[in-house]
């Protein structure tokens, strides 16, 4: 049992490159053809949307050889591409978190950091209400869509959930004061209070997304 956050295909051009960007996102390493075949539009449609976000520096691409024929190139974001995508935060909300954390004491500074995450979490408990985590989970992952986040859910055999969101709405803030995102956890612990939440994969850490497991209790 899963979910995930594929997006609606844009007709426009400028549409469809935001949503080539959430595509890769997610799929590292996808090919023109992979995309192509995905929003069922042509190669060369493709090829010139990845060749406009190369050039505005969003996007790279590896040279990959196999086999007889010919390379391929496999795609990927920059950090730039990343910072593109949408955030479940408003710019200037950002802004004056850097600041706040720039001119409080350290210890001010975590605790409100922590009172803004416990409070978002519990925020989430309340909408998410009670029954089967994967319904919770469900509803979670809708929520943060709405604030602009790519992810993704699933279910384990085991009944534990694993969720995972491949972009940060606080990425530049969280650059110069990695505490931000680590209060992450603390917010979903809120969110499901009868479960051990533990983080499987970081950026901040070098990983491509952030995940976490949730385990009933």
């Amino acid at each position: 049992m899963q979910g995930m956050d594929r997006g609606t295909i844009a007709t426009t051009s400028s549409g469809t490159k935001e949503e080539i960007l959430r595509y890769l996102v997610r799929q590292v390493g996808a090919t023109a053809q992979d995309v192509a075949g995905d929003f069922g539009i042509s190669v060369q449609a493709v090829r010139r949307h990845l060749k406009d976000l190369e050039e505005e520096g969003l996007v790279q691409f590896q040279t990959v050889r196999g086999g007889m024929g010919r390379p391929q190139h496999t795609y990927e974001l920059t950090p730039r591409g990343r910072s593109r995508l949408p955030g479940g935060y408003d710019r200037l909300a950002v802004g004056l978190l850097g600041s706040l954390l720039g001119t409080l004491p350290p210890e001010q500074a975590e605790q409100v950091l922590r009172k803004h995450w416990q409070d978002k979490g519990e925020g989430y408990a309340r909408q998410l209400g009670t029954g089967p985590l994967g319904d919770r989970l469900a509803r979670l992952a809708g929520l943060r869509r709405e604030e602009g986040y790519v992810v993704a859910w699933q279910v384990a055999e085991d009944n534990s959930g694993l969720y995972t969101e491949f972009n940060c709405a606080i990425a530049q803030v969280a650059e110069s004061f990695p505490g931000v995102c680590g209060h992450e956890l603390t917010m979903f612990g809120a969110a499901l209070p009868d479960c051990e939440v533990t983080r499987t994969h970081w950026s901040m850490g070098g990983d491509p997304r952030c995940g976490y497991r949730m385990v009933p209790r």
